[in-house]
């Protein structure tokens, strides 16, 4: 009787490890964004402007776990691709702000200006949710254009010059 407990609480807490896992394996860290927004701006940068319609689908390689890929036309100081919200296509960057008032994409557009690419910091709700949260963004020029591609995930702990460790070259 009590090894059949046993086996039945071990099985339980086995279970829970592994529903753990994969809640834990559903979350995009931030050591994953530079190599898929890298890839993204390959990807890009051999399509050319036709390639920008791959990252306005929500299925699709850019769109993973609880992150997407969106393009910025810095050279125009637009959004040029957003899986999840269509509507900010065209809209100038200047107006797409965090909670706090802060260009958060415009930011970004200084990837064009780093070999790198760059990080940026700010506040927006997660969806779903009316209080903004910390959310961090990598931004990496696409080679021949005024493209920047990007991605990012909310978090709250991890410090941006400690990011900046994972892109320095």
């Amino acid at each position: 009787m009590k090894s059949t407990i046993g086996l039945i609480v071990g099985a339980a807490l086995l279970s829970f490890g592994l529903c753990q896992q994969d809640v834990a394996q559903d979350k995009a860290t931030p050591q994953e964004l530079p190599q898929k927004v890298q890839e993204a701006a390959a990807s890009l940068s051999k399509s050319g402007e036709s390639g920008l319609a791959v990252f306005d689908n929500k299925p699709s390689p850019w769109v993973w776990k609880d992150t997407y890929i969106f393009v910025l036309d810095c050279g125009r100081g637009v959004m040029a691709a957003h899986p999840m919200k269509p509507e900010l296509i065209g809209k100038p960057l200047t107006s797409l702000t965090d909670a706090h008032g802060k260009p958060a994409f415009e930011l970004l557009c200084a990837a064009t200006r780093n070999p790198n690419g760059t990080w940026a910091e700010y506040s927006i709700p997660k969806p779903g949710e009316k209080d903004p949260s910390r959310k961090i963004s990598y931004g990496y020029r696409v080679e021949g254009t005024s493209y920047v591609v990007g991605a990012g995930i909310f978090d709250a702990q991890t410090q941006i010059n400690d990011l900046e460790k994972l892109t320095a070259k």
